[in-house]
């Protein structure tokens, strides 16, 4: 029998001898006050003060430290908030209580009446009336938790990071908090928040591989969302002029420290604006969350203290490409023999060798995003990997487009959106024909509604994972996801 396995024996023993006298998982007990609270209200109050007052509490969490004196005993309780103190005197809460708290282990829950004290060292506690086992933890907590040899057990089992490491606990406070500053933002912005569908007839609205399901009654494939772009554009069609979903996708790539298979984004879109108009909305939705969050203008993720004062840097992708990818010929783009040997050299993958714009795509993700450090827009994307941006006016070739990147990962994408249904068309007709493993497919019910009018339009996505990885001092995604995907155990 292993170690924990010997434990687990032993916490069971001590749950039946409990069940003798006590009910094992009751719910009648109810929680009237949470240890934050009581902190903050009394912490600073003088211990003579204190006792005169003769405060009341009923508090319930999980112990998480238990020191046994013989007829007397220390220990804490964790809940939501925080953590407290509290004490057992035999005297004071009974034979049978006492020898309740006998049996009691690191991890069970408990629920404890009592009256506020605090100790010779000046220590908030809580001096028991009463006390009542609500839940009890078969298993024993992990006894070395922090660092990097626990990896495993922060991802795949993250209720025991999230009761052991506040840390943690607070991580995810700070997500819900940013998720909430950003719907709060857009929404007094006059943006109207929907819901758009997560099952697809055909893939859309980004250039990813789709996750397949089945749908038994209609005995037919669909697609969960890879974004939900061309369902929002659907909304302006229909008279909206400025929506917004955040959301969850889903795309069939692998696992790296900053994708996940599924992962939340928000989308938005406003009619009668373009990519300029974006590109402000998003300095002004940054400077909003890091002002909330006290981060200030400049400050460190990982290796990099970054600023992120507006406004944030600009520079065209070819541009970029010139600058940043070394030993490039710029004036030889054209050549393809030129690019697939460079391309060879540097050890980058040509994902289709049928289009020599994708090529250049390629060099850039390979070459330039890493070194994008300070936040930066890169602009004038190439409109062969853009399908459903707008061209220029003054040259068809390259889009209203952007791409956000910051500590070199791309955190946002937004152009201004083609409203042409016949060029929309076509774009969906080169890319059904192109040799791209992540193609988009021909959507004919979007062209439809395109043809009823669409209003000159901006739009663009925000991966709010990645962001929080950012305000967060993250360095992967799956630190940011409650419950990341993980290879199944061998």
């Amino acid at each position: 029998m292993t170690e924990e396995n010997k434990l687990i024996t032993e916490r069971k023993k001590k749950l039946e001898t409990i069940k003798l006298t006590d009910k094992a998982y009751p719910n009648t007990f109810r929680k009237k006050d949470y240890t934050d609270k009581i902190t903050d209200e009394y912490k600073d109050i003088e211990k003579e003060n204190l006792s005169e007052k003769n405060v009341s509490v009923s508090i319930a969490g999980r112990l998480l430290t238990i020191r046994n004196m013989g007829n007397s005993s220390f220990a804490n309780l964790h809940d939501d908030s925080g953590n407290i103190q509290i004490y057992l005197q035999k005297k004071q809460v009974g034979e049978e209580n006492y020898s309740l708290f006998n049996n009691l282990d690191l991890g069970d829950i408990v629920g404890i009446n009592g009256v506020l004290f605090k100790t010779k060292t000046g220590e908030l506690t809580v001096n028991t009336t009463s006390i009542m086992l609500l839940s009890k933890s078969l298993r024993p907590l992990p006894e070395k938790f922090h660092g990097i040899a626990d990896i495993e057990i922060k991802y795949r089992q993250r209720y025991l990071d999230l009761m052991i490491n506040p840390e943690t606990k607070n991580l995810f406070k700070t997500r819900s908090r940013i998720i909430s500053l950003i719907r709060d933002f857009f929404i007094k912005d006059d943006y109207l928040e929907v819901e758009t569908p997560m099952m697809h007839m055909i893939p859309g609205g980004a250039a990813a591989k789709p996750f397949v399901t089945h749908h038994n009654s209609l005995d037919l494939d669909l697609y969960l969302r890879i974004a939900p772009e061309l369902f929002l554009k659907r909304c302006i069609i229909g008279g909206y002029e400025k929506v917004f979903e955040i959301n969850r996708s889903f795309r069939n790539e692998g696992l790296s420290v900053k994708h996940n298979p599924e992962f939340t984004m928000i989308e938005f879109y406003c009619a009668y604006q373009d990519h300029v108009y974006l590109m402000l909305l998003i300095e002004n939705l940054f400077d909003n969350i890091i002002s909330s969050l006290n981060l200030g203008s400049k400050f460190k993720y990982q290796d990099y203290e970054i600023n992120f004062k507006a406004p944030f840097l600009k520079i065209k992708f070819y541009d970029a490409i010139e600058k940043y990818a070394a030993n490039i010929d710029i004036s030889k783009l054209d050549d393809k023999d030129y690019v697939e040997a460079y391309c060879s050299e540097n050890g980058i993958t040509v994902t289709d060798k049928g289009c020599l714009v994708k090529t250049h795509l390629d060099i850039f993700e390979k070459t330039v995003e890493k070194q994008l450090i300070d936040p930066t827009f890169v602009t004038h994307y190439p409109t062969e990997v853009s399908p459903l941006s707008r061209s220029f006016d003054d040259d068809s070739s390259l889009v209203e487009r952007f791409e956000l990147f910051i500590a070199g990962r791309e955190i946002a994408n937004g152009f201004s959106e083609l409203n042409d249904p016949v060029e929309q068309s076509n774009r969906f007709k080169a890319q059904v024909n192109s040799n791209d493993d992540e193609k988009m497919s021909y959507d004919d019910d979007f062209v439809t509604a395109l043809e009823y009018g669409m209003p000159p339009t901006a739009g663009a996505g925000i991966g709010i994972d990645r962001l929080i990885m950012l305000f967060t001092n993250s360095a992967s995604i799956r630190d940011v996801l409650l419950f990341p995907h993980m290879k199944p155990k061998k």
